[in-house]
Formats: structure tokens, C-alpha cells, sequence
């Protein structure tokens, strides 16, 4: 797990470290450098360090000074000399000059191998304005300090012009705009280094590899006791959703799956994959309100209820009846999730998790998806909130984001996928939080994987995420 902070959070720890300000600079600034020094700062290169006024500056002055001694033709570029009398910054570009760093106004973009953007930090907000804006367009590659200047280091968000970097040097930690809305795409590659703080609270949890378990297989296990999963929906034209989670769940690990299906759509999904066992639920082509009793009867043995895949609109009342009446775990994914409707969420008793993705979740609650908004859902429900993205937000007791999903994931049938590992994690013994956050790292990992050697599918991904379920 690797802390996610906040800007404010940032500014703290710097505020109350032990360490003096320059001696802190000084760590940050020989980071810059070794970075730079990997992206080609070696001797006789042209690199241009833009600098602020701020703390941001002062690193860009100490990495400038660094890079002097290098060989490399090193010069900064100044927006404003910094402010404060006896700072940290103030003396760090002193040395660079005394170093024989040439320093000079910011000006128009001139040509380099190599941009340092310091000019602002983590706190930056607002618009980027001329001249540093301009630079913004520098055809060389960019390393940013701390985040790219236009980037809003609390949201990830970017209101008018802002730096493209090829990589990120930050500090501590990574910051929850490295993360969120556009940073990633600002970003580039992000390397932590570390200066000396010490601590935090962190507003988020990266998942890792070590973050996302999976049970593993008794020597006695049999099909039951490995996991037995139930998946609830179908309906025309959608019903290959069901198979698709079903399928999932097998290549998961769960030991039994069965689809409880309507019951013209049951020849059709018996015949859609072999490990999967169906039951039809009446005769009709979707579900009513009255078929609750029967799909509970068909779930007597289960251990988890995937609802939703596939399952279409209109079927509140069925919804309702499962979440007050399913004693079990329960997976919420699709039509399910507005069919259930805040006020059952809010009112079921038992482990439930829920995947919205951003549409989804506005039209549950009316607000614009981000990780705050997830985690306020998941205290107002006590259900999961799994906030399918990228990044993915998985919020119940802690904040996690998962960043291992890429573009390959944006494919129909996805998300079915994803609700079916969910649910088999929790048939094999997981608690919904940790299915969750597991399930979706895995998820990510197994699409990347598949897309080294061919076009993801949402039937060649439910086959392919066995490889990554232990």
C-alpha cells in the first residue's frame, strides 16, 4: 500500500519536519537532478529549469545547480525572484548563481533538450497564465517537479493550459492529483523520492499487489466449499451479461456457479458455457416482482448473489424484495444498482458491494462521481462503493484506488467480468472490501496482460483472469 496525500497534507508535513527547510530543498533538488541525469541530462545537453517563486523554485534552483557540476549547459529561467527574505528558496537560487548557473527572466520558450518545470507545485489552482502558459507547447520532453504546473495537486483537474511531463519527481508521497482526473495524463511516469518527512494521513490508499489477495484452495476443498456462487439476471438482447459474470466467477475460482436466469432465456445461456449450471425463473422473458421466492430457493446453497448483469429496467420491485430478503453477501452491478435505490441500500443488513460506474452513480444519488462522493455513499449505505474509472475507487471503511486498468478495459461486457471475481472472492472467503479492491486490481492486471498478445473481449477477459486468480 502506498499513501495517497493531499496538498494540504503536503504542506503540513513540511511545516512540522525536524529537518531544516534548505536541508529538505537540498534532498528534493539532487532528486530532480538524478532524474533529469536518467532523461538524457548529461554533459553538453541544454536543459532549461523554469522556476517559481516558492518552495517549487527552490528545487528547480538546487537540481540546476546539480546539474552544473555535471557538465550539462544548464540555465534558469525565472517567474519572479523568490519572495521571502532568508528562505530556504531564496538561498538555494543564491548558490545556483554562485555556482554559475545563468538565471534570467522566464521570457518566450527557447529551445533545450530537456524542460524542468518548476515553477509550481502541488498547491497550484486556478489557470496558468502567460508567459509562463506558453512553455506549455515546448516540443522538449518535460520533467515536472513535484506535479505539473497547471495541474490542481488536489483533484487532478485543469482549467486552461498546463505541462505535459515524461515523468513526475514528488516527495513523501504521491499526491491525489498524480491520481485523479487528468494527472495521469499530465504526469507521466511518477517517482516518489524520499526527502526526510515523516507521516501522514493519508486521503487515499494505493492498492498493490500485496493489497489484493486471494484465498487459496484447501487440499480437501470440494465444489461447494470453494465457493459458491449465484448470478441473478437476463434479459433480451442483455443476457450474455450473466454468462459473462458467470464465467468469470468459474475462471476465478469459485467452485459453483449457477445462473438464475427468466426462463425463455434458459436454453440459451445453458448452452453458452458448460461449467455453468442454470435454473429458469418462470416462463417469461424477464423477471417480475414475483420472482424472488424462486430465485431464494434457488440460492439456498450459495454463498454470494451477483444482481444486475444483464438484467434490464424496470425491475425495482425485484430488486428490493432480494436486498431485504437475501441473508448473504450480495454484488450489485448494472440495472440493479438504480433499481435498489438508496433507501434499500441504506436499509440492508448484510455485506453488500456495489459497482457503479460514473452514470450510474449520478443517477443513484444526483452527484458527480470522484472518491469523495463514493466514500460518502458507502457511509450512508454501509454498502462498498466500488467507482469504476480510471482510476477505480474502492470506498467501505478505507479509501482505495486502484490504478492497475487501462484503455483495454473499455470494452462491452467489462464490468460483468469484474462483478462476477468480485463475487467469487467473497465466495471463497474475502470480506466485500477487500474482494472488491482485489478483484479490480487483478481485473486490470489481467487486461493488460491479455492486450500484449491480443484485442480484449469481454468473453476472452472472463476466461483469462484465471491466470491472476491465486
Amino acid at each position: 500500500m502506498k499513501p495517497v496525500i493531499t496538498p494540504e497534507e503536503s504542506a503540513r508535513l513540511d511545516a512540522a519536519a525536524t529537518d531544516p527547510g534548505e536541508v529538505l530543498m537540498e534532498r528534493a533538488g539532487l532528486g530532480v537532478a538524478l532524474a533529469a541525469a536518467r532523461m538524457g541530462a548529461r554533459y553538453g545537453a541544454r536543459v532549461l529549469c523554469l522556476a517559481g517563486p516558492g518552495n517549487n523554485g527552490g528545487d528547480a534552483y538546487v537540481a540546476a545547480r546539480y546539474l552544473r557540476r555535471r557538465g550539462v549547459a544548464v540555465e534558469v529561467r525565472a517567474l519572479g525572484h523568490p519572495k521571502l527574505e532568508g528562505s530556504p528558496a531564496r538561498r538555494a537560487a543564491a548558490a545556483a548563481v554562485a555556482a554559475g548557473v545563468p538565471v534570467r527572466p522566464l521570457g518566450d520558450p527557447e529551445p533545450c533538450d530537456l524542460l524542468i518545470d518548476g515553477l509550481f507545485g502541488a498547491g497550484f489552482r486556478g489557470r496558468l497564465e502567460a508567459p509562463a502558459a506558453a512553455w506549455t507547447a515546448h516540443p522538449a520532453p518535460v520533467l515536472a517537479v513535484d506535479l505539473p504546473s497547471g495541474l490542481n495537486g488536489a483533484d487532478g483537474t485543469v482549467t486552461g493550459p498546463v505541462f505535459r511531463a515524461r515523468r513526475t519527481v514528488t516527495f513523501h508521497a504521491l499526491k491525489v492529483g498524480h491520481l485523479c482526473g487528468e494527472g495521469p495524463d499530465c504526469c507521466g511516469e511518477v517517482e516518489v523520492v524520499d526527502i526526510g518527512l515523516k507521516g501522514g494521513d493519508s486521503e487515499l490508499r494505493l492498492c498493490e499487489q500485496a493489497d489484493a489477495p486471494a484465498p487459496a484452495r484447501a487440499r480437501t476443498a470440494h465444489k461447494w466449499s470453494a465457493g459458491a456462487v449465484l448470478v441473478v439476471g437476463g434479459s433480451p438482447g442483455i443476457a450474455g451479461a450473466a454468462a459473462l459474470a458467470g464465467r468469470a466467477a468459474v475462471h476465478f475460482g469459485a467452485g459453483y456457479v449457477r445462473l438464475a436466469c427468466p426462463g425463455a432465456l434458459q436454453p440459451a445461456l445453458a448452452a453458452a458455457d458448460p461449467s455453468l449450471t442454470t435454473v429458469a425463473i418462470g416462463s417469461g422473458q424477464r423477471f417480475g416482482t414475483t420472482s424472488a421466492p424462486a430465485v431464494l430457493a434457488a440460492g439456498e446453497r450459495f454463498d454470494v448473489m451477483a444482481l444486475g448483469p444483464g438484467l434490464g429496467t424496470g425491475r425495482e420491485g425485484f430488486v428490493r424484495a432480494l436486498l431485504e430478503q437475501w441473508d448473504r453477501p450480495m454484488v450489485l452491478d448494472a440495472d440493479a444498482i438504480a433499481a435498489a435505490g438508496m433507501e434499500a441500500l441504506a436499509a440492508r443488513r448484510h455485506p453488500t458491494v456495489i459497482t457503479p460506474h460514473a452514470g450510474e452513480f449520478h443517477r443513484l444519488t444526483g452527484e458527480a462521481a470522484d472518491y469523495r462522493q463514493a466514500a460518502g455513499l458507502a457511509a450512508r449505505t454501509g454498502a462498498v462503493v466500488l467507482l469504476k474509472g480510471n482510476p477505480t475507487v474502492v470506498a467501505g471503511r478505507e479509501r482505495w484506488v486502484v490504478t492497475s486498468g487501462g484503455p483495454e478495459l473499455a470494452t462491452l461486457g467489462s464490468g460483468d467480468v469484474l462483478t462476477g471475481m468480485i463475487a467469487a472472492l467473497i465466495a471463497r472467503g474475502l470480506d466485500g472490501e477487500t474482494a472488491a479492491r482485489s478483484a479490480a486490481y487483478r481485473h486490470g492486471r489481467a487486461a493488460a496482460d491479455l492486450a500484449g498478445t491480443e484485442t480484449v473481449t469481454a468473453s476472452g477477459l472472463a476466461r483469462h483472469v484465471g491466470r491472476f486468480a491465486g
